[in-house]
Formats: C-alpha cells, structure tokens, sequence
C-alpha cells in the first residue's frame, strides 16, 4: 500500500488529534479517518476511484480545525 497524502488538524495529545490519510493500492483507494494519534481509533473508507477517495476526504477535512497537509509519498 502506497501512502499518497496525509492531513493533520494542527492539535497535539490523545484526545485533540486527528489525522486523515490517503492511501492506494492497485487499483483501490483508501482513506483513513484517525482520531487520537497512533494508538487512537481509525475508521476505513475503500473506493474504486480517487476522485471518489478524494470526495470524502473534502468531507472529513470540513469543520473547525486548521487541517495542514503533511503529505510526503512513502510506501508502506
């Protein structure tokens, strides 16, 4: 699975954190909804398009917090 790009809501600590990846494999793409940091809990979206991917990542990005891209591409 290849990491494509990664958000992060600016907050530091467990109950603050959230983070959204976007991830591909194939020809499936994943998106990834954590809250909590590493060991928080994550909630998985599978799509047959990135336009679709992308789609709901637009959705999860919308809201109070100052979302800042960290993306570097790196395999996983």
């Amino acid at each position: 699975m290849e990491q494509r790009k990664h958000w992060w809501n600016g907050k530091w600590g467990r109950a603050a954190r959230r983070d959204v990846y976007l991830r591909t494999n194939g020809d499936a793409w994943h998106v990834e909804q954590r809250a909590g940091g590493a060991d928080g809990v994550s909630h998985f979206y599978e799509y047959d398009s990135e336009e679709d991917a992308y789609d709901r990542v637009r959705a999860l990005l919308v809201g109070p917090f100052d979302w800042r891209e960290l993306s570097a591409r790196r395999p996983e």
